[in-house]
């Protein structure tokens, strides 16, 4: 099973350096029934998009937490056994838990098949985005215009081979 899993530029670096992602359990994206539902469409490509776009979005909330990350989303897609990422079935009508899955421990780096990262002219937006999250989240519509231009920017796909460029 494919999953996406939300990280930042620090967070990269440091699974780069132990050669996993951990320590568990992992908060990862994946298509879920709930995900099927909520997009209503059977393209698998589409909901996979789906699903790497809800990590972003975790991404950006790791990112607006600390103050010192740096202003780019990450997500690391990684193929796990079926049955290992468990989505929780009492979340799901909460609408910002969709395609959420539980991975109960560490991921070894090597099992992840592309690194997508924000380039480095959406830091503006993204840094703007954080910014403005919490009063989104309380209902701010200019606030939530602002958190809807940093999804205006595709991540970048990258091979493992390219992440100590990324991190460098």
């Amino acid at each position: 099973m494919r999953v996406y899993v939300p990280l930042t530029l620090s967070g990269l670096a440091e699974a780069h350096g132990v050669g996993e992602i951990g320590p568990g359990p992992l908060t990862a994206y994946a298509v879920t029934p709930s995900l099927r539902e909520w997009y209503v469409s059977d393209d698998l490509e589409e909901l996979e998009y789906a699903a790497l776009s809800r990590a972003a979005s975790a991404s950006l909330r790791l990112i607006a937490g600390r103050p010192d990350e740096a202003r780019r989303r990450v997500v690391v897609a990684v193929d796990v056994p079926d049955g290992e990422a468990v989505a929780d079935p009492g979340q799901a009508l909460d609408a910002s838990s969709v395609g959420e899955v539980r991975i109960p421990r560490a991921v070894a780096l090597a099992k992840a098949a592309a690194v997508h990262v924000d380039a480095d002219d959406a830091e503006k937006d993204v840094a703007a985005a954080a910014a403005a999250l919490g009063a989104a989240d309380l209902g701010d519509d200019d606030a939530q215009f602002t958190v809807d231009g940093a999804e205006d920017h595709e991540l970048l796909w990258f091979g493992l081979q390219e992440i100590p460029g990324l991190i460098g």
